[in-house]
């Protein structure tokens, strides 16, 4: 499976993640089947809200219950293959060379997020838009200064691991996050954004997860 369309797929399941934070309360008309999930491992319920393994071979997200979530924590039980996904975010402070670095990279856009991926056996750059997480040209050497000049960034886990930055609206964010909450956002664009600008919904629902995304960070 190529990664283009690897990433498509995963785009889809986190887009139907994004429009479920949405969502009024469900009516009682509403049946359990309906809402339900499943651990795709186990076939065991799951809450809207749990954790992912990513299967690396295939680049898809793998719903999973907590015992499941806690076996694969074990990095060496799903071989090459199964990676738990971590829950933890960190926010980083005092990030040097942020705006020469993005001037180099020339992202349309003020949100990106970076990852090593190990198929591809580079760092990537991909950005949240109107269809959603979208591949970027990302020069080698630039990332590679820009690691060099912020340690931090070595301690990410290649896949399951992204930095996310956040420049829009005179913002200088930088988080090391989940890849599914990365993929999140990027579907809480492509489901809000209207027009040309995006409209009021775009930039509220935006508030709100970074918002959430803050109450869950650690500092670094």
């Amino acid at each position: 499976m190529s990664i283009e369309r690897a990433h498509t797929g995963l785009q889809s399941r986190l887009g139907r993640m994004a429009r479920r934070r949405q969502l009024p309360a469900p009516s009682s008309r509403v049946s359990f089947a309906e809402d339900v999930e499943q651990c795709e491992l186990c076939s065991a319920v799951v809450p809207s809200a749990h954790q992912h393994l990513l299967d690396t071979a295939a680049r898809r997200l793998v719903c999973s219950c907590r015992a499941c979530a806690t076996l694969f924590a074990d990095a060496t039980i799903g071989g090459r293959s199964l990676r738990l996904v971590p829950s933890d975010v960190r926010e980083l402070a005092g990030v040097t060379d942020d705006d020469v670095f993005w001037a180099e990279l020339a992202v349309p856009v003020d949100l990106a997020f970076f990852f090593f991926d190990t198929a591809a056996a580079r760092t990537v750059a991909f950005y949240p838009s109107p269809m959603g997480a979208t591949e970027s040209q990302l020069s080698l050497d630039a990332w590679s200064r820009f690691a060099a000049a912020n340690p931090a960034l070595g301690s990410m886990r290649p896949d399951v691991e992204a930095l996310l930055v956040n420049r829009t609206r005179q913002r200088k964010q930088h988080w090391i996050a989940p890849i599914d909450a990365c993929y999140t956002l990027a579907g809480v664009i492509r489901t809000n954004w209207k027009g040309l600008g995006g409209g009021d919904d775009v930039w509220r629902e935006l508030d709100r997860f970074f918002d959430d995304l803050r109450a869950r960070a650690k500092p670094t």
